[in-house]
């Protein structure tokens, strides 16, 4: 056998496939017109645990990966240990060996001759191949010239095996944690919307309308009337539940971090970009991303936003590739978009793009009957959370007190008040002292109030900057820290200073230099 065809023709089939059992079937079947070998093995070793792995096993009919896990005796280990370099052993008797005989008895093959080759990268030992003889025939010094020309091969094709083999591990333990992330995520925030069989039930059913198809849908309300509650319950709804879901809170990204959040970057794009990064769109892909703040958008912004919703593709920072992505998206605000358009601050062709299906949702003032169901899921929600042995209870009168607030924070602020009052009561039942209600009660809505006493109706804005300075009056003026102003209105406190300056509230040194409310 010309030795040079012998390395070429086997080398073609040894690297022939990342499934190593394929490619050993493959020698096996070109072998046969030179070597009486039935069978071939692969095999690893462990020295800190002593144990040899076989890995991947090919006969003439099949082959297939294995995890045999075959502990050798200190003589057998010893023998291994010592072995430093790549070598070809001819064995008479596979079961007289140390190493191999412990190995072959799981294949009956003791009595077979066999040809061992130990496989070396670097002056590394990696593994083993073990060729076994056929019945009644034996190897000679020829079989093994030829095996010995094959170990940089086969040292390739192991290393390259094993490297793919744990990928694919990690893959499918990705893929699991991901399924369960997911189950967990839906557990945590409910299948159903709390009040969706009373004040939002109008909304849900639009939710359902909208959900199987991939229009783009734009959410409007104050903040905190739970818009991404309602966009989770798209994206859960659709048939895109299975993928991911993005969530994109456009007033908390700076202006020069809003391409590269949203679009990525090639690596060198600009000063600090040492690595490639893929942007909020490209994790998508597949799924929905939800826009929420969209009307905090540059217009730069905007315009790069516009491309997507026409081509469906992107480009990173720096690049000039062109990323298809499949994605829904659903975009939220609070704000006067009309308004925006008016004032050149909101691009009138993405504002269209956006408003395929507008769903507005009401304020929780306007569905009071809600406000019970709420109260009950965050009270269980929290006291989750605190790791709280028991469900504190709500004291007498405090549903009626709740119900009879207006909560311009909405159900934002319902939860942060149902947060305040666990921590205080320490197990007693929750009281809500905090909460003065602003709504007149049965007894008092009997007598008309007078005309003079009739409060004109007030702006969004109006009421937010109302209560705002209210909650940092009664924070001393801090914005951050779990005490601050912006936990406790369940905002990001760079969102919160963003929110003041727009509506003209003095915070930092400005602050300290005016006089306290009410003096």
């Amino acid at each position: 056998m010309d030795a040079n065809e012998f390395f070429r023709e086997s080398t073609l089939r040894i690297c022939g496939s990342l499934d190593i059992e394929k490619a050993m079937q493959r020698c096996l079947h070109y072998w046969a017109q030179f070597i009486p070998a039935s069978r071939l093995c692969f095999h690893v070793y462990d020295r800190e645990s002593g144990i040899v792995e076989t890995v991947a096993m090919s006969t003439l009919d099949h082959g297939e990966a294995l995890t045999l896990r075959t502990p050798l005796s200190e003589r057998g280990r010893r023998q291994v240990e010592e072995q430093r370099r790549s070598r070809t052993k001819l064995v008479a008797r596979m079961g007289d060996d140390a190493v191999a005989g412990p190995v072959v008895r799981h294949f009956d093959a003791e009595d077979l001759s066999g040809l061992l080759l130990d496989l070396a990268l670097e002056k590394k030992f990696i593994g083993t191949v073990s060729v076994f003889g056929e019945p009644g025939r034996q190897f000679n010094q020829e079989h093994v010239r030829l095996l010995s020309l094959l170990n940089r091969p086969f040292a390739i094709a192991l290393a390259n095996s094993l490297r793919y083999r744990e990928l694919r591990k990690l893959r499918d333990m990705l893929a699991d944690d991901n399924r369960y992330l997911r189950d967990e995520l839906r557990q945590m925030a409910g299948e159903e919307v709390v009040g969706a069989g009373g004040g939002l039930g109008t909304i849900m059913e639009m939710v359902r309308q909208v959900a199987p198809l991939d229009s783009p849908v734009l959410l409007l309300g104050e903040t905190g009337v739970g818009k991404e509650v309602l966009a989770n319950a798209i994206h859960n709804l659709s048939a895109r539940r299975n993928g991911p879901f993005i969530r994109v809170n456009c007033g908390a990204i700076t202006d020069t971090l809003m391409d590269s959040e949203l679009f990525g970057h090639e690596k060198g794009a600009f000063t600090g970009a040492a690595t490639r990064k893929r942007g909020r769109f490209e994790r998508a892909d597949g799924g929905t991303i939800f826009l929420d703040e969209v009307g905090e958008l540059s217009l730069e912004a905007q315009v790069r936003l516009l491309r997507v919703l026409q081509d469906k593709t992107i480009e990173r920072v720096g690049g000039t590739e062109t990323i298809r992505v499949d994605i829904r998206i659903i975009a939220a605000t609070h704000r006067n978009l009309e308004q925006m358009l008016t004032d050149g601050r909101f691009r009138e062709d993405l504002y269209f793009r956006l408003r395929v299906f507008p769903i507005v949702i009401p304020p929780l003032r306007q569905r009071s009957e809600d406000i019970p169901a709420l109260v009950k899921h965050f009270v269980s929600k929290k006291a989750r959370e605190m790791k709280l042995s028991e469900v504190p209870e709500l004291a007498p009168g405090a549903l009626e007190q709740l119900m009879r607030y207006s909560w311009p924070g909405n159900a934002r602020e319902l939860e942060n008040a149902v947060e305040r009052a666990l921590i205080v009561s320490r197990g007693a039942p929750l009281t809500f002292r905090d909460i003065v209600p602003t709504v007149p009660g049965p007894a008092q809505s009997k007598s008309p109030q007078p005309a003079t006493q009739k409060a004109s109706p007030r702006t969004l804005d109006a009421v937010m900057a109302g209560h705002i300075q209210t909650v940092l009056d009664g924070c001393s003026g801090r914005i951050e820290g779990p005490k601050g102003a912006a936990s406790l209105l369940g905002i990001h406190p760079s969102t919160l200073r963003k929110r003041m300056r727009k509506l003209g509230i003095d915070f930092g040194r400005k602050r300290a230099g005016r006089p306290a409310a009410g003096v």
